[in-house]
């Protein structure tokens, strides 16, 4: 067994006890144990790392601890280039998919709204969740910080807030979703892409009002709801914009829609 001194950074404390946050720490690891056994150990998920430094040098995650290591644990950087350090993913995704456990439909449905592909079902299980990821290039949501430990996932992200509208602003905030957003552009409800509609070919299943006062429609060939610029228009785009201040003054009119339910 192999005591060493632990530094974690930013976010990760928060995976931390009390009384090991932003600070220097001795840790006595198990035999033999790697840098991902020892991190996973003090309760943080591999898939929260981006870059560890082991007596200052880069190491992955194989790395054996020994006795008197000091460890230097650091989270995605947004603000400097750390491409001269070794990363710890083979590759970043070329684009953001997500995968979101069960307990987060609601962050599912705000990631659709801003044009994001995310796959969301209550009877997802555990597996089912990682062979979606690896097969489909997936970045798993979840605040099962147990499952982001499974050795099988490469790409995930623990969701810290509790409530929707906050799980949402931090997702945008650490994934700097804002630049790759298309508000409108898939289904809300099965994630299908949205196709714009001539009106006649749904006149007979729109109410009476909306044939007499909207004009652009689109469709989702999977459900087959039908969208327009409805009354809810506006409180779906103040909910986006809380937390993407970016879209502020998008030209919208190619996506604003409304749901027939």
């Amino acid at each position: 067994m192999a005591t060493a001194e632990f530094r974690f950074y930013e976010e990760l404390n928060d995976f931390l006890a009390p009384e090991r946050r932003k600070r220097a720490f001795f840790h006595r690891c198990a035999r033999a144990a790697t840098v991902k056994n020892a991190i996973e150990s003090l309760g943080v998920p591999h898939t929260e790392v981006e870059v560890i430094l082991v007596n200052g040098e880069s190491v992955d995650f194989s790395q054996i601890v020994r006795e008197g290591d000091r460890v230097a644990v650091f989270p995605r950087f947004e603000t400097f280039d750390v491409r001269p350090l070794l990363r710890l993913r083979e590759a970043p995704l070329r684009e953001a998919r997500f995968v979101a456990d069960s307990h987060l439909g609601g962050l599912a449905r705000l990631l659709r709204m801003l044009g994001y592909d995310t796959l969301y079902s209550n009877h997802l299980d555990d597996d089912e969740i990682i062979d979606i990821s690896a097969r489909e290039g997936r970045i798993i949501l979840t605040r099962d910080r147990e499952l982001l430990k499974r050795k099988e996932v490469t790409h995930g992200c623990f969701v810290h807030a509790l409530k929707a509208e906050a799980q949402f602003a931090e997702i945008v905030d650490r994934l700097q979703l804002s630049g790759g957003a298309r508000p409108f552009a898939l289904c809300l409800h099965c994630n299908l892409p949205l196709k714009p509609v001539e009106k006649a070919a749904v006149l007979e299943h729109l109410p009476p009002m909306v044939r007499e006062h909207y004009e652009r429609f689109c469709t989702c060939e999977g459900c087959g709801r039908i969208y327009w610029e409805g009354s809810h228009w506006d409180r779906m785009w103040q909910r986006l914009r809380a937390a993407v201040p970016e879209l502020k003054g998008m030209e919208s009119a190619r996506t604003r829609t409304g749901d027939l339910g």
